[in-house]
């Protein structure tokens, strides 16, 4: 538990370096050739992104480490007759024999009657996830970004400061340096 922290708190050390580094040329680069309003303009788009992408990546974090506690106890209440050293050699039951069905011949209505019942899966599954995943996308912290960067837009466009190429380049911040940091946290990873 402490070493998937230490490696968490690295990668994300590792993306704000990439982060701050490309803010910082583009604060450079506006200093030099354009004006303070374009900076302006960078800086908020920049932030609300920043604070959208984190809260994003925090609250689907604890969305899939809920969902593995629930998938965990539910293998704990089937009453399984797993003992310790199968729940470590094998957390997630994939390698444990399954039971065969003997193949029938299958008819239309067999066929029909399959697919109904998979459907009705599908429709359950499609609405239990819906429920399930609703705290990552109506997290605070993302409706606090998304609140940061629809003011900031309003207020700057109010005040006719706003700068549409500075403010899409200040959006772009964040996914361009994931895109650059993805390639050098798996050289890492793989060393």
């Amino acid at each position: 538990m402490v070493i998937k922290s230490l490696m968490m708190m690295t990668t994300i050390k590792q993306f704000a370096k990439v982060f701050i580094i490309i803010d910082f040329c583009l604060i450079v680069y506006a200093l030099v050739f354009q004006n303070f309003y374009w900076i302006v303009n960078s800086q908020v788009a920049f932030f609300s992104s920043m604070i959208i992408s984190i809260a994003s990546f925090l609250s689907y974090k604890k969305n899939v480490t809920n969902r593995l506690k629930n998938y965990d106890a539910s293998l704990k209440d089937e009453g399984e007759d797993r003992d310790i050293i199968d729940d470590i050699d094998d957390p997630y039951d994939l390698y444990s024999e399954q039971i065969e069905t003997k193949e029938e011949e299958l008819t239309a209505s067999k066929i029909k009657q399959i697919i109904k019942e998979e459907k009705s899966k599908v429709k359950r599954n499609s609405f239990k996830n819906t429920i399930f995943s609703a705290g990552g996308f109506l997290s605070i912290y993302r409706i606090i970004g998304y609140l940061f960067l629809v003011l900031g837009f309003f207020t700057l466009n109010n005040h006719n400061k706003f700068i549409p190429i500075a403010f899409l380049i200040g959006l772009a911040v964040v996914p361009i340096a994931v895109l650059l940091t993805k390639p050098i946290l798996k050289s890492e990873v793989s060393q």
